[in-house]
């Protein structure tokens, strides 16, 4: 009798074991969409060969959301699907490997690192606004590191790739940084408050 308990108690561990497998991997399959989606909110600048995108504000939320090590697996399959000739990344660009290879290849190829900083940020504390702020601050120092240097090797100037790459989005990665922190947070608020 005690042997027919453990082995139905077992199997519904491994079939609960599976399920939360399945329910985990459609959260970072999600995730992934998530960014792509985002990137379809692109806009070409003249002046630039960046285009300004709201990958980033995915990126950051998806880091903030998901905690980093779901949040950077997230990122490493969406650059996995861009590369399998998805069209997950911005559509201002060539797609795929040439994607990778352009001018915003440092900043995609950064994407994992920069959602797991935010993420391990974000969780390694009170998750508070300005912890989420803080969090997508420094994600974002990482991201415009990869990116410029990226942008420099290209360029072969650094200079030429902080024109580029960096003075056109200030403005808007602030607004980014704020909206992706308000909704976290909010998000942590309204998680606590549910029975």
């Amino acid at each position: 009798m005690q042997t027919m308990e453990n082995s139905e108690t077992q199997v519904l561990g491994v079939e609960d074991r599976l399920l939360e497998g399945v329910a985990q991997t459609a959260i970072v399959i999600g995730a992934s969409l998530f960014v792509a989606l985002c990137a379809r909110f692109t806009l070409p600048l003249p002046f630039t060969p960046v285009p300004l995108t709201m990958q980033n504000f995915g990126v950051l939320l998806v880091g903030l959301s998901l905690g980093s090590r779901r949040a950077f697996l997230a990122l490493v399959v969406y650059l996995a699907e861009g590369l399998a000739g998805m069209p997950v990344f911005n559509p201002a660009g060539p797609g795929g490997v040439a994607q990778l290879l352009g001018p915003t290849g440092g900043f995609l190829l950064a994407y994992p690192f920069v959602a797991g900083i935010a993420g391990w940020i974000y969780e390694s504390g009170k998750r508070s606004f300005a912890r989420a702020a803080g969090a997508s601050l420094v994600a974002e120092v990482y991201l415009f590191a990869g990116g410029l240097s990226w942008l420099a090797i290209l360029t072969h100037s650094f200079a030429q790739a902080v024109r580029f790459g960096l003075y056109w989005f200030i403005f808007a990665e602030v607004i980014k940084i704020m909206s992706a922190a308000a909704i976290a947070s909010s998000w942590q608020r309204f998680h606590k408050a549910q029975p």
